[in-house]
């Protein structure tokens, strides 16, 4: 199966890598399992990278074909990553969004409340570094909910496309696939694990080191993946 790749895509998974954000090797999960690759959003941290991270996930927006009204930062990740995206639709797009994220506590003095920036309204666009569990994502909505908006969807930096973990095993479907059932909306990544998987073996005989790589995440997806849709 061809898997496409845009070119903000291939760029993004050579940014990734060029700032340590995306790392080969053997990284043990919360899940326990043993993973080929690790992801790490938290490492975007200079000013050029969170611009041009912000970039990226304003690509993937205009890519995706959502509409929304708002932009949701979840704290704490998420702050950085809403304004980056907010900076960037405007300033690459056109496209000049609200933005607003929430405190971990509610304020109750000033103007109170814990939500800071712009009034959660209409069609409410949730932007975070990944999925791994449902967790953050209930958390999130019954924000938007509260607040009389609406999850127009959430766009993530990289979807592992990997299936969860339960009492009995292996979950059939992953995270993102249960957000998406659940709520209805949309989860759209820069990149997915397919994509990261194709451009690794495209780029295979350019070093043995790649090879190797591609070769250990092939063999991890085809024991944890999910399928696609």
């Amino acid at each position: 199966m061809s898997v496409e790749i845009q070119p903000y895509q291939q760029q993004f998974i050579e940014f990734a890598i060029a700032e340590g954000a995306l790392r080969f090797g053997e990284f043990t999960l919360k899940s326990g399992r043993l993973s080929p690759y690790f992801f790490n959003a938290g490492l975007f941290r200079s000013g050029r990278a969170l611009a041009r991270l912000g970039r990226f996930y304003a690509s993937a927006i205009a890519d995706s074909g959502i509409e929304a009204d708002v932009l949701f930062g979840p704290a704490y990740k998420g702050i950085s990553l809403a304004a980056s995206t907010a900076i960037a639709l405007a300033d690459h797009h056109d496209h000049d969004m609200p933005f607003a994220f929430n405190r971990k506590e509610a304020k109750d003095h000033g103007e109170g409340g814990n939500i800071v920036g712009a009034e959660l309204r209409g069609n409410v666009l949730i932007i975070d570094d990944v999925i791994t569990a449902g967790t953050a994502i209930r958390e999130v909505m019954q924000i938007i909910q509260g607040a009389g908006a609406k999850a127009a969807g959430v766009v993530i930096a990289l979807d592992r496309q990997e299936r969860g973990q339960d009492a009995n095993g292996l979950k059939p479907h992953s995270a993102i696939q249960e957000v998406e059932a659940a709520y209805h909306m949309p989860v759209v990544s820069i990149v997915n694990l397919d994509q990261m998987l194709a451009y690794l073996e495209s780029h295979a005989s350019d070093s043995d080191s790649l090879a190797s790589h591609a070769e250990a995440i092939r063999v991890y997806r085809d024991r944890y993946g999910v399928q696609a849709g």
